[in-house]
């Protein structure tokens, strides 16, 4: 992979969509994590204004923390960086008790955790409209299209996606080349949204370099059935997420009317 090169290369992409375009800059959620870190990095070397969000949901110390430091070192490399924090935990408070009270189940939990998801969403937007900007999607290509590890209509809410042809292994490369900080670097990828430590592995059963080699593999014709052991087990989890999340990553089916319906 030629670094400077694909920065370049993403750099101009997002300029260019942004002077077509006639808004004014970005707006990034940062979460603390490795791919918020690349993206708000990539955002900022346009020259465009851009606004970093955080929104904390009764959020780890740890993921606040590294968002901040992350931040911070943007705008001090960055005159075009502002920040901004926005605590949505009395929001998501206020948001359950105003539902009907059903029973505990796993459902009634993951809604929950997609809700989160869907708060900062709204947030973000709300902030894009103040401005005049565009919501930067951070989400990269393992994620987007390939387990589907994202809320619909939550962090996959967005306007422009410049990470989403990199592989995770590649979000690292081009982090580390641009001097994302060594936290970020090192912490186990989380999604952040259940209130806890649990990390993506810990969600999805297999890590992120297992699964960009399976996503591989699929593009090789491969299946499960071809491998035995680990490797057959990660293709399983990967084909599991790939056939239920597959509503997120096709459009939305629209019902087309025969025209002989229509005279």
């Amino acid at each position: 992979m030629k670094k400077q090169e694909t920065i370049e290369y993403i750099v101009n992409w997002l300029k260019t969509y942004t002077e077509k375009s006639g808004t004014k800059g970005y707006i990034v959620g940062v979460s603390g994590g490795i791919d918020s870190a690349l993206t708000s990095n990539l955002v900022a070397l346009t020259g465009f204004p851009v606004t970093c969000v955080e929104m904390p949901i009764y959020q780890s110390p740890n993921q606040v923390s590294r968002a901040r430091k992350h931040i911070e070192k943007l705008q001090k490399q960055f005159s075009n960086v502002s920040q901004l924090e926005v605590d949505l935990s009395p929001v998501f408070d206020h948001f359950i008790s105003s539902l009907p009270n059903v029973p505990g189940s796993e459902a009634k939990e993951m809604s929950l955790v997609n809700s989160r998801a869907r708060l900062r969403m709204t947030t973000l937007y709300y902030f894009a409209a103040l401005e005049g900007k565009l919501v930067v999607g951070t989400g990269n290509k393992v994620e987007d299209f390939g387990v589907g590890f994202y809320t619909k209509y939550g962090d996959g809410g967005v306007d422009i996606s410049p990470i989403a042809d990199l592989y995770k292994s590649e979000v690292y490369d081009l982090a580390a080349e641009l001097g994302v900080l060594e936290d970020i670097l090192i912490a186990p990828p989380t999604d952040g949204l259940w209130g806890d430590d649990r990390t993506d592995e810990d969600q999805l059963g297999a890590s992120y370099p297992e699964l960009e080699w399976a996503m591989k593999q699929e593009k090789l014709g491969e299946n499960a059935k071809d491998f035995h052991g680990r490797e057959a087990e990660v293709m399983r989890i990967y084909e599991k997420y790939n056939r239920a999340n597959k509503h997120k990553m096709l459009p939305i089916p629209i019902c087309e009317i025969p025209e002989d319906l229509m005279e």
